[in-house]
């Protein structure tokens, strides 16, 4: 699904949680654009023998782009499950919003991924679901909403993304420009705080990649959200980001994308150079 607290269900039943911490408030109330949103400190995290991260420590500005770049399985989309909690690290900390996911009950955890949206990669609609009932389930599921009001509000979704006509069609009826729009939709759908992002351009055409280019960026400047992606491809990277972690060799390195592009370290040079040919 496109929200964690909905998508999530599955997944955090075999994940062990200990008893709640002290609470600390989900979102605090004096938040302000860059002050750390999301923060990795001294993350380990192992797939049997496999060692993806070792002692990983990076900030996710609050109401910034972030994106993750990496070669494939450098653990990019990795960072955004233990973001939601769907996997818990080998030793570390994950705090989102002030709260340590790695720490926190499962009715503590789903409170913290109704904040997260997600956007997976290849959208991840329901087949058998219209696009109306993709991005009303979400809803419907909150219990404290009228049919009319669910209607509204998916029209207003839709209409954001430049899909209005398409609340009747399937996706399997949809080009991949347009299901990924109503996949962003359907992640936005509960207004989350934090955007989550997994390889958003793979697979699309140079139109639908400027198209939704163009909308992530416009959504993050017009409503202040964090946005974190994962994503292969480099030009739009260099145009929309804030900010950028880059994993490469067990080591990371981070910057804006003027930064990056004024290292002096061959292996970013390289790396950015391949991306954009």
């Amino acid at each position: 699904m496109g929200n964690f607290a909905t998508g999530a269900n599955q997944a955090q039943k075999s994940i062990p949680h200990p008893a709640d911490p002290p609470a600390a408030p989900i979102a605090a109330p004096s938040a302000t654009i860059d002050e750390p949103h999301v923060v990795f400190d001294q993350v380990t995290m192992q797939f049997g023998s496999r060692r993806v991260f070792e002692g990983l420590s990076c900030v996710f500005p609050r109401g910034r782009i972030s994106v993750i770049l990496g070669g494939s399985g450098s653990g990019k989309s990795t960072i955004l499950r233990l973001i939601g909690g769907l996997i818990c690290p080998g030793a570390g900390s994950i705090l989102v919003d002030g709260q340590n996911v790695t720490l926190l009950s499962e009715r503590k955890l789903y409170e913290v991924r109704r904040k997260l949206g997600m956007l997976f990669q290849g959208g991840a609609l329901l087949d058998s679901y219209t696009v109306f009932d993709n991005l009303a389930l979400p809803l419907r599921e909150q219990n404290n909403k009228s049919p009319a009001e669910i209607a509204n509000e998916v029209h207003a979704g839709l209409k954001a993304v430049a899909v209005a006509d398409a609340d009747g069609l399937f996706p399997r009826e949809l080009s991949g420009g347009m299901l990924r729009r109503v996949a962003l939709a359907r992640a936005m759908i509960r207004k989350p705080s934090i955007l989550l992002c997994d390889e958003p351009f793979s697979g699309l055409d140079p139109v639908s990649i400027k198209r939704i280019e163009a909308l992530l960026t416009g959504i993050n400047r017009q409503s202040g959200m964090t946005l974190i992606l994962v994503s292969h491809h480099i030009p739009s990277t260099m145009r929309m980001a804030d900010r950028i972690l880059l994993l490469m060799d067990k080591r990371t390195l981070t910057g804006s994308p003027d930064e990056l592009r004024q290292s002096t370290d061959p292996q970013v040079a390289e790396f950015l150079n391949e991306g954009l040919e």
